[in-house]
């Protein structure tokens, strides 16, 4: 009876313990998890472009004596002004023109030409159009009167967006400072993400290692890589015929061709536009090369997207929009590559199940 009674508190306080620990354990890691989730989104996406553009980094530092680490220097260097530069020139670009317009307004010598009848042949929002550009040529200062209420509410989206734009823009510079850490130690890097992933998988860890880095870079090459040389040919078309804001319609582009949505939803209004505004000769070209910057993507991508690496349209749209929801401009880059792995996991592992089921029995 004694001897039960003492086995009893002995199970009675390892399982205090037990819950203690799990307790302390919960703890740290809750506590760690508040810590890095602001650094999350980056460290993710700095990891994604780490693996989808080692092969290019390793080429790279062949031409630096085989020197990784300036390789990548060199690369992050090379993202950064290439993000920065772009970025203060169109802060600067925008200050002056705001800058204008308001002298422009408060001398009175602001003259909006009338609009094209053929505006009002537009279907569906063609009269109405006409009627407002009308009103805004005649009667500008009325027009402002009129359209107050739409025009505060629209200045104020307009600055949150421009706040978010340069918020994102600094957590992609972010990104690329981690990439460039983990591709100047691509081999331990790859070493521990494969223990990791070993340890979580058993034998099957190398063989899903390989899987997940065949779908990283065939998503970045296939979806983002077309989508970033998409938004380029759309902008240079539209700074050609000298669009306004060609800058943010590229950045809508980008949105749309990363979300698996054709870029004519955007490039067909700048279109419209242009033909109101420009000649029919340079109105037609820029319709062609709008149309030819939509219909790239059946070239490009199976040109880019590396081979057995088939992900849904509807997978990478979830994953692009939700992860804008989630996450501003970057999570539409890091949702849709994130969501593609999830989703080849687990169409591996249904497969897998598949073939065990369908084994015959001995």
């Amino acid at each position: 009876m004694d001897e039960q009674i003492e086995k009893k508190e002995i199970i009675s306080k390892h399982i205090i313990e037990l819950v203690i620990k799990i307790a302390v354990l919960g703890i740290l890691v809750t506590w760690t998890f508040q810590v890095i989730k602001p650094f999350l989104v980056p460290v993710i996406w700095g990891g994604i472009l780490a693996v989808a553009l080692e092969p290019f980094i390793a080429k790279l530092a062949r031409m630096f004596g085989g020197r990784k680490s300036l390789a990548s220097g060199f690369f992050v260097a090379a993202i950064i002004a290439a993000l920065i530069i772009p970025s203060a020139m169109l802060a600067v670009s925008s200050i002056d023109a705001i800058q204008g317009l308001t002298e422009s307004m408060e001398s009175r010598s602001l003259v909006i030409p009338p609009p094209p009848e053929t505006v009002a042949g537009w279907p569906v929002i063609g009269d109405t159009v006409h009627q407002t550009w009308k009103l805004v040529s005649t009667n500008l200062e009325g027009a402002l009167k009129q359209f107050a209420p739409q025009i505060k509410s629209a200045a104020g989206t307009l600055l949150g967006s421009v706040g978010g734009g340069l918020i994102g823009i600094f957590m992609v510079i972010i990104s690329t400072i981690i990439a460039g850490v983990f591709l100047a130690k691509a081999e331990e890097c790859s070493t521990i993400a494969e223990r990791i992933i070993t340890r979580v998988a058993g034998e099957k860890g190398m063989e899903l290692t390989s899987l997940i880095t065949a779908t990283i870079r065939g998503v970045m090459l296939g979806v983002v890589g077309v989508a970033v040389i998409q938004s380029v040919l759309a902008a240079i078309g539209m700074v050609i015929v000298g669009v306004p804001a060609a800058g943010l319609w590229a950045v809508l582009v980008l949105v749309c061709a990363v979300s698996q949505l054709p870029p004519i939803l955007v490039l067909g209004p700048v279109a419209a536009y242009v033909f109101s505004v420009n000649d029919t000769t340079t109105a037609v070209i820029f319709l062609v090369w709008a149309l030819f910057v939509t219909a790239s993507d059946g070239f490009l991508k199976p040109m880019l997207m590396g081979r057995g690496v088939d992900i849904p349209m509807l997978v990478i749209l979830l994953g692009a929009l939700g992860g804008m929801m989630l996450s501003g401009i970057m999570g539409l880059f890091t949702g849709a590559v994130v969501l593609a792995v999830m989703y080849t996991l687990f169409m591996a592992w249904i497969d897998e199940n598949s073939e065990t089921v369908s084994a015959p029995r001995e």
